[in-house]
């Protein structure tokens, strides 16, 4: 099967122009005999949407996502996108669709609320995680923090997953100097492919986005000029990989530049894997199940 991974620098707030760039990828993907294409986190709207989300936000059946699913006939896609449910709740989400149909939209679980980061306040956060069939592998679908919670890859896994996709929108200075967040995700990226024995399409976007209070101590508006381009910590830094069940990167894309990757991957190498090096063979869910019912709500260990 072959892959690819697109990273984009989104306009923010800009539906119609990160659609029509998208639908474009698309179509080039499709032109190259591609089976799957996936797209960084909220790549329709861009990261820094605030307090006007609403505005950049689509439902399932608005004639945008049909239009979007409707460019997949002959491949597949994982787009990122702000979506509206009936009940007008806003999810960061992942719109699936498979050969211009459209399966679902996963919906991002572990939504942060620290830093720069405000999604708890703008966002309700997903109930499910989900997972599709493609060419015989079974691929669960990721956005961002949820991979910083062990718990949700594991039930990916415990749904037979052999492709995990990774979607983040990860700038380079939002963490603060304490850490490099380049070095922190290639580390995560590659243990769930070793641990887990699976492939990882792994989309980061690429530009700057502005996330600054602009208001001044006395709550006047302040003028003040973005900083450069080199000087800005919300600066998006890219390096998408495709990485092996092996936890080997097959190709890594540009830093802080757009680009565009590909790659073969192939069922028999994650049984290669899954051969040589069995982490999970004697992995027990109801074991974990059972642990969970004994923390969470005091049930009675048995005796014996």
């Amino acid at each position: 099967m072959k892959v690819g991974v697109y990273q984009t620098d989104p306009v923010l707030l800009d539906v119609k122009t990160n659609l029509e760039a998208t639908i474009d990828k698309i179509e080039a993907a499709k032109a190259q005999g591609v089976d799957l294409v996936v797209f960084p986190e909220l790549s329709l709207t861009g990261y820094f949407v605030r307090e006007r989300y609403h505005e950049a936000a689509l439902r399932i059946d608005s004639p945008e996502i049909r239009r979007l699913a409707g460019a997949t006939k002959g491949t597949a896609a994982v787009v990122g996108f702000i979506e509206e449910s009936q009940a007008m709740n806003f999810y960061n989400s992942a719109l699936v669709a498979v050969d211009g149909e459209i399966l679902f939209a996963y919906r991002k679980l572990n939504l942060p609320n620290y830093g720069v980061f405000e999604e708890r306040k703008i966002f309700s956060g997903g109930k499910h995680v989900r997972v599709f069939k493609l060419k015989g592998l079974t691929v669960a679908p990721f956005i961002c923090n949820d991979l910083w919670h062990p718990s949700l890859p594991y039930l990916g896994v415990t749904q037979k997953a052999d492709i995990f996709i990774t979607m983040f929108n990860s700038s380079r200075g939002s963490m603060g100097n304490e850490f490099s967040n380049i070095e922190s995700w290639n580390i995560i990226n590659r243990f769930y492919s070793r641990v887990f024995g699976v492939y990882n399409l792994c989309a980061n976007r690429v530009g700057c986005e502005v996330f600054e209070d602009l208001r001044s101590d006395d709550g006047e508006q302040k003028d003040s000029a973005p900083p450069a381009v080199d000087e800005n910590p919300f600066r998006f830094w890219g390096g998408s990989e495709i990485i092996n069940p092996f936890g080997q990167a097959i190709i890594t894309a540009a830093l802080f530049d757009p680009d565009a990757i590909f790659a073969d991957i192939s069922r028999d190498i994650v049984r290669k894997k899954r051969i040589l090096l069995p982490y999970l063979r004697n992995d027990d869910p109801y074991f974990t199940h059972r642990e969970l019912g004994r923390i969470l709500y005091g049930k009675n260990v048995p005796k014996g």
